[in-house]
């Protein structure tokens, strides 16, 4: 008996689960191995034959024992197509709401803490989020938020493309909010007029807000923040992942935010409509393969229509020679 971790010599493709051929120079030796404990167990035995019965029962117990185990392990059992469908929807607001606001397109450059988040990239290096981790994660964040009273928190907004978003959800739950440029020390110097004390804060790009986050760490309360594939999340307590660069998926999160918000403490305000907080009409584009298809489609009706309408001239064409032929040779036949 012979404890390697890796046989000797090259293998050739095994002709069954746990036997393997080495061939030895003219000769050729049957091994047969087995994986305990991550370790390669090699048997030494005669052209075919065991060495004996007993180790053909032991290796039979080892292998039997094995598939056991792996027996143990069961596999995952498909629900119905109703439960099914029910895991691929999302929890906030339809799935139509994502697209139109564009928040599942992310940047060309993936950071390694967020590309567990990643579904796929597009053709032009833009990265594409995974919708219903989306929906999820910002689900989190927003149970999360609700924790806290309006005047426990504070919202820092320095992108521009957020700043409508941000101060309409201020005015409508009354949160403290910070946009184009953070008051360096406001969270940390209490020497400072404008010194205040928070319980979380909330950024909306951990880069552009990175003075905020720097003084919510050191005065150690936790953050939440809304992260791109271009960001880095190890200073971030509560992530919401999706674009942070648009004011249309900034405004879908504040939106959905503010609804959920208003609910939990019973604020009895109007809530706006998501074009508000977006700023602009929403359309939801066709996708691209299926607008080339409809075009495709439509070019090739009309060019058909286009052959029909020919083909019809030309017979009617040919049908009137043929009248004028005739009427002709019948002139003809009077007149003689």
């Amino acid at each position: 008996m012979q404890w390697l971790r890796q046989p000797p010599l090259s293998l050739n493709t095994p002709f069954s689960h746990n036997y393997c051929r080495i061939r030895c120079g003219a000769e050729e030796i049957l091994y047969e191995r087995l994986l305990l404990s991550g370790i390669i167990k090699i048997y030494k035995m005669a052209p075919r034959k065991m060495r004996n019965e007993s180790e053909r029962e032991s290796i039979a117990g080892a292998v039997d024992d094995e598939k056991k185990s792996e027996d143990k392990f069961e596999k995952p059992t498909v629900g119905s197509p109703e439960d099914v469908n029910k895991a691929d929807q999302t929890i906030l607001t339809p799935l139509e709401d994502y697209i139109k606001t564009a928040s599942y397109l992310g940047t060309k450059v993936i950071t390694p803490t967020m590309r567990k988040y990643v579904y796929r990239r597009r053709l032009d290096g833009l990265a594409i989020l995974n919708t219903l981790l989306v929906d999820k994660k910002l689900a989190d964040a927003i149970d999360f938020i609700k924790q806290y009273k309006p005047e426990e928190w504070t919202l820092v907004c320095k992108r521009e493309a957020g700043w409508r978003a941000a101060k309409m959800f201020a005015e409508l739950t009354g949160v403290r909010i910070f946009t184009k440029k953070y008051p360096a020390g406001v969270l940390t110097n209490t020497i400072l007029e404008n010194f205040i004390e928070t319980k979380m804060i909330m950024i909306c790009d951990p880069w552009l807000d990175k003075n905020a986050l720097a003084d919510a760490k050191k005065v150690k309360i936790p953050v939440v923040g809304v992260c791109d594939t271009n960001n880095h999340t190890a200073d971030v307590d509560v992530v919401v992942i999706g674009n942070n660069k648009s004011n249309k998926s900034l405004g879908l999160f504040f939106w959905l935010l503010a609804r959920e918000y208003l609910k939990a403490h019973n604020v009895n305000k109007a809530l706006p409509s998501l074009e508000d907080f977006v700023g602009e009409q929403l359309i939801l584009e066709e996708p691209k393969k299926k607008r080339v298809a409809r075009e495709k489609k439509e070019r090739d009706l009309k060019s058909a229509e286009v052959a029909i309408e020919e083909k019809m001239k030309a017979l009617v064409g040919k049908a009137d020679e043929d009248n004028e032929s005739k009427q002709v040779s019948d002139g003809a036949k009077e007149g003689v």
